[in-house]
């Protein structure tokens, strides 16, 4: 399904500026064309106390503050308009203990350099179209770090709500709105 993503705020976090630039031309390919800059983590922490973006897309490695220690005060900032928002890691960094890594942090999606625009579009579909349930635990906070769901499972239950119906964390009712916005978006411009 196409989506008319230009109203959706974007920020992209990258310390080399021939990455921002062509992350930016990618996204602006897509539809977007409110996408706010920054080159380390601090610079875009400001950014998103100011202005709130629906999706970040973010390096992991950059001085002063790297993409790891931004997502953690997303997360955890009380200054943080949206400790939900979704975030992207794109890395050069593959590694099984780097993923767990990241995905530990509170990274919602996870984006290898170098990467194919159909990956990135891939992971925002995915994002927009399976949000994932948030988890508020002593030590963690961001999406459910489980990806699928084993049907047949009979051992013990992990979570209290696991045999109860789930409600909607405000990271699904986001996404859900936001993809609602968008189905209504791509009608009115199929009406034209």
């Amino acid at each position: 399904m196409a989506y008319d993503l230009t109203t959706t705020k974007i920020l992209i976090i990258d310390d080399m500026a021939p990455m921002l630039t062509l992350c930016k031309s990618i996204l602006n390919i897509f539809g977007f064309k409110n996408v706010l800059l920054a080159h380390n983590g601090q610079e875009a922490l400001d950014l998103t106390i100011r202005h709130d973006p629906d999706l970040i897309i973010t390096d992991w490695i950059m001085k002063p503050m790297d993409g790891l220690e931004f997502t953690r005060e997303v997360r955890k900032n009380p200054l943080s308009p949206n400790p939900y928002v979704p975030i992207i890691m794109m890395t050069g960094f593959s590694s099984k203990l780097r993923v767990e890594s990241a995905r530990d942090c509170g990274i919602t999606e996870f984006l290898v350099k170098p990467f194919t625009s159909r990956d990135l579009y891939n992971r925002i579909v995915q994002i927009i179209e399976k949000p994932r349930q948030f988890v508020d635990a002593d030590d963690f906070f961001g999406p459910d770090r489980r990806r699928r769901t084993i049907k047949d499972y009979e051992g013990p239950q992990r979570r209290d709500d696991d045999s109860k119906a789930k409600e909607k964390s405000p990271a699904q009712t986001s996404s859900a709105q936001l993809l609602q916005k968008l189905r209504d978006e791509a009608k009115n411009l199929s009406k034209k």
